[in-house]
């Protein structure tokens, strides 16, 4: 039962859950798609859009929704490709009011605008499930490596983490007024996928995505496994425990050196800021060593914007970057079939 609708066994519904209208008094709703299996199996929800302005997970649940294999589901597959909807109507973050839903969970039905759609999707859709994906982009004019982020202590996560098949993992703690964390507390197992740059599609992270998707899956025993000819990409992820981020060390206007995806030593040269009057320009330096997850595309900064994000690693690791390369080459192509419908 979803918002009072019933799906039966074998079914598969379009449920519209009622919103809050906007303030011209048009009326909102959360579209979500409920495809309930004929046998019996875990409960998974994928969700977009979150923050408004994220748009790549909502055609990553298009592509999935639209593959025959989805028919043979066991199980549930619970399907919001937008939650903030309002957010995706003004191209923004945030809600109307300001506020990041995905800092106000678990809500509140009687709260902020944020914090009654949280508690609606929780009530609605969160409750109901077993496991969980959430997807998202970079934000603030970054673009992020495809990534997973997830509480590696727990040990069905971090399975889940290494099928869904990004090049990288990052061990990521569980931040108050999340989805991710509000999730676990119900015991709910929640992945989330980091990819792209917001208001850009990003079709390597689309189609990552999609067999991400389709990976977790098959370990759940939601779908039928994959045969070993047709693995896509089969190098183990790499798995990092921390992350810190590069911030300028003054404002000026910003160029980077260095590819998501590149390897760089301490004391690495990574970029530099140019001061736009004179053209004076200044070096930027690692301060660690490490893997960049995440860079900011916008030249213009302030003295302590943060630039580049860097993932650390325990002892020496080797090839990522020729390891973050393949898994490009991978996805790269337009015409690869990644699932037959």
């Amino acid at each position: 039962m979803l918002a009072g609708t019933q799906v039966l066994p074998g079914e598969r519904k379009i449920i519209d859950v009622p919103l809050p209208n906007l303030s011209s008094q048009a009326h909102m709703n959360m579209r979500v798609h409920v495809l309930h299996g004929k046998k019996p199996g875990p409960v998974l929800f994928v969700s977009a859009a979150i923050h408004g302005d994220e748009l790549n997970g909502i055609e990553i649940i298009r592509s999935v929704l639209a593959k025959h294999l989805v028919s043979t589901v066991k199980g549930t597959l619970i399907a919001v490709p937008v939650v903030n909807g309002y957010g995706l109507i003004q191209r923004s973050r945030y809600l109307p009011d300001r506020r990041d839903l995905n800092r106000s969970f678990p809500g509140n039905d009687r709260g902020s605008l944020a914090a009654r759609l949280a508690r609606l999707f929780m009530d609605e859709i969160v409750s109901v499930s077993t496991h969980g994906i959430d997807l998202h982009t970079g934000s603030g004019h970054r673009t992020n490596l495809t990534q997973i982020r997830a509480d590696l202590d727990d040990r069905e996560t971090e399975q889940l983490a290494k099928v869904f098949g990004a090049p990288v993992i990052l061990n990521s703690t569980l931040r108050d007024g999340s989805l991710r964390h509000s999730a676990s507390e119900l015991g709910v197992k929640t992945l989330l996928y980091e990819a792209g740059e917001a208001m850009r599609y990003n079709d390597i992270a689309i189609r990552a995505g999609v067999m991400g998707i389709f990976n977790v899956m098959r370990e759940l025993k939601m779908l039928p496994p994959k045969a070993k000819n047709k693995n896509t990409h089969t190098s183990n992820p790499f798995v990092a425990r921390s992350s810190r981020w590069i911030r300028a060390p003054e404002s000026g206007m910003y160029r980077s050196t260095v590819k998501l995806g590149a390897q760089v030593e301490r004391g690495d040269v990574v970029g530099h800021i140019t001061e736009a009057c004179d053209g004076e320009r200044h070096e930027i330096r690692s301060g660690n060593t490490g893997v960049i997850i995440g860079r900011l595309e916008l030249p213009m900064v302030h003295e302590g914007d943060a630039i580049l994000h860097l993932a650390r690693f325990k002892g020496d690791v080797g090839d990522i970057a020729n390891h973050v390369e393949s898994f490009q080459q991978d996805y790269s192509d337009e015409e690869r079939e990644l699932v037959k419908p």
